[in-house]
């Protein structure tokens, strides 16, 4: 095998253990990441493991930074399609951030929602991912903002996002639903002036 070739068969096998850590942090929080039942999930030897990272604590920092991309990622992709079909950014965010399916996406949403107050524990390299994570948050929630919201809007907006979505899913789906429906109408009536659907 070439090295280029045992090059990219690296890079594909870190990118499943990304993926599979990623997906079982937002299921299963830092607690239920597990070095065995990641590499199992990704269909790798344990042994492997150590070729990729250090500790299980970089993988977990490495793991909420891909999660992080992942998620901002698909959900700028439905922002885009939102505010195509005419919405504004602000009302894309709250509709799409707020939504049944999000809520419903444990093990592909939103990580500063899915991890909460275990973001800020761990080792330094983990707070640092954690803290770029609530940056990229924050900066799109400013992103979206209408002109001339107050200062501090975004912080109060992506906090309320978080913990409303948190809340959501500690309920069944029709108080779900109901709080989710109550929260976007809240922040669109505040902020951008109009009624949610």
């Amino acid at each position: 095998m070439s090295t280029d070739a045992k090059q990219v068969r690296r890079q594909q096998s870190h990118q499943r253990i990304l993926d599979a850590a990623a997906r079982a942090l937002c299921r299963d929080g830092f607690a239920g990441v597990g070095v065995a039942s990641v590499m199992q999930e990704a269909g790798l030897t344990h042994g492997g493991f150590y070729a990729h990272f250090d500790s299980r604590e970089a993988l977990l920092a490495a793991a909420v930074d891909h999660a992080g991309k992942r998620s901002m990622e698909a959900l700028c992709e439905r922002l885009r399609l939102r505010m195509a079909q005419g919405a504004t950014p602000f009302c894309a965010l709250v509709e799409e951030y707020l939504s049944e399916p999000h809520a419903a996406a444990l093990d592909g949403g939103c990580p500063v929602a899915a991890l909460g107050p275990d973001l800020q524990r761990g080792e330094p390299a983990l707070r640092g991912a954690s803290s770029r994570r609530v940056q990229h948050l924050l900066g799109l929630v400013e992103q979206s903002l209408p002109a001339g919201s107050a200062p501090g809007a975004a912080l109060v907006i992506a906090s309320t996002l978080v913990g409303a979505l948190q809340m959501a899913r500690l309920f069944d789906v029709t108080q779900r639903g109901a709080l989710l429906r109550d929260c976007r109408q809240a922040l669109l009536v505040q902020y951008d002036g109009v009624a949610a659907g």
